[in-house]
């Protein structure tokens, strides 16, 4: 029988209140809770707390927001918390090394991805760009490096062809917590594996830019549908048209480019606009023109056809 622990936890985004959240119906204690300092948001940049904040606010816990954890006064105050283990989930700052080994049984993370195959900043985006076919959480014990500890619960499931990084970030937002109680059990009653992760098989999931987000038409039409579902909900996928940027929401693939110069438009009608690519075509069933929400072929057709007459080059 596992004991209850004193618990740090220390995130900021809803994916981490998630966690909080399940922490907070769980055995264990949370006895303080470390997020992100208050950010301006909103069109009147007002300051705005973090999911995180607001949900233990709502329960009354102890709510720590250094701008920093490598000065010593901040180090100072999480050692006086006598904490047994510190669970960190998208928190946003490094910890060094005497945070790490603060807690009695250190610090523990909640990976977006399968360890060690994306380590870094954007492992959910990376995972669909990259067209894997499985993707998970993974729990490991915190050390210096970048998501480089040793692993202590994996938990997976599958990538759909449809799944955009939206989808994939609410399917692992459920499958984490889960994940999470499972493992402080088993490290509550002594009986956690920790294994370590084989380097030679990681790859770095850097963040995405707005740059990226732009179609080249001379890649794959696979390669480019898994941009547009990767790139959803930020930075968006896009395409010049009129001097204008229009975002693709949704897109198909087609085998036959008609043997067109990649970025040419083969058709447009109520099935689509479909555009050659580099091999095969891709048919752009949702889109996004500038100021407007996100429609349906047709309906951008019905306005602006002469954006998309069959022969132009984007």
């Amino acid at each position: 029988m596992s004991k209850p622990l004193r618990i740090v936890f220390a995130g900021t985004p809803d994916f981490a209140a998630r966690h909080l959240a399940a922490l907070l119906s769980s055995q264990h204690e949370v006895i303080a809770v470390y997020t992100q300092p208050d950010r301006p948001a909103g069109r009147g940049k007002k300051l705005t707390a973090s999911p995180v904040k607001n949900i233990a606010l709502e329960n009354d816990l102890p709510v720590y927001q250094p701008a920093s954890l490598r000065n010593e006064d901040a180090q100072q105050e999480l050692a006086a918390l006598n904490a047994d283990i510190m669970v960190v989930v998208a928190y946003g700052l490094l910890l060094p090394k005497i945070v790490l080994d603060t807690p009695k049984l250190g610090c523990i993370n909640v990976h977006g991805s399968i360890l060690p195959r994306w380590r870094g900043a954007a492992p959910i985006q990376r995972s669909i760009w990259a067209g894997d076919e499985e993707t998970g959480v993974t729990i490991m014990q915190m050390d210096e490096g970048l998501d480089t500890g040793d692993m202590l619960t994996i938990a997976t499931l599958a990538i759909e062809p449809t799944d955009t990084s939206a989808t994939m970030y609410d399917k692992l937002a459920g499958l984490g917590p889960n994940a999470l109680i499972d493992c402080l059990s088993e490290i509550s009653a002594g009986t956690a594996i920790a294994k370590k992760q084989n380097d030679e098989l990681a790859n770095y999931a850097k963040k995405l830019s707005k740059e990226e987000a732009k179609i080249d038409w001379a890649m794959e039409a696979t390669a480019i549908e898994r941009c547009i579902r990767a790139f959803n909900p930020w930075p968006m996928s896009y395409f010049a048209v009129a001097e204008q940027n229009v975002k693709v929401w949704h897109a198909v693939v087609e085998a036959d480019n008609q043997g067109k110069t990649p970025g040419t438009i083969l058709s447009a009608d109520k099935q689509g606009i479909t555009v050659a690519t580099g091999k095969g075509a891709l048919r752009l069933i949702e889109l996004q023109p500038p100021g407007k929400k996100a429609m349906k072929a047709q309906d951008i057709l019905n306005s602006r056809r002469e954006w998309f007459e069959p022969g132009t080059q984007l």
